[in-house]
């Protein structure tokens, strides 16, 4: 199981998780929900206090994934397989451009 706090801004907005058959559920936390319920990070995810849940990386987490040059740079570097996005999500995208930022959890972490 991968683990990553979700941030919006310096806030943290919620979790996301890829289990380990490879499923996804994103959740935003509650103290978010109730203090900021109109700051969604995407149209697509309206702040609510239910899970979200997929079998692919949601549409918008994908999104922040490099791409072209970079995807293969970063993909080299980190010898991330270019289709495991969940580990190119959590590798790349701690400092994206915008408002929402992606920290890994690890296992110490906790």
């Amino acid at each position: 199981m991968r683990r990553a706090e979700i941030y919006y801004k310096d806030l943290l907005a919620g979790i996301l998780v890829e289990t380990d058959e490879g499923l996804y559920t994103f959740q935003y936390e509650k103290e978010y929900v109730a203090k900021h319920p109109d700051q969604f990070i995407t149209f697509s995810m309206p702040v609510i206090e239910a899970k979200y849940g997929d079998n692919r990386l949601f549409p918008f987490f994908e999104g922040l994934i490099p791409e072209g040059w970079l995807l293969d740079i970063a993909s080299k570097n980190w010898k991330i397989n270019q289709n495991d996005r969940m580990g190119l999500l959590l590798a790349c995208c701690q400092n994206c451009i915008g408002a929402v930022s992606v920290k890994p959890i690890h296992e110490k972490d906790e």
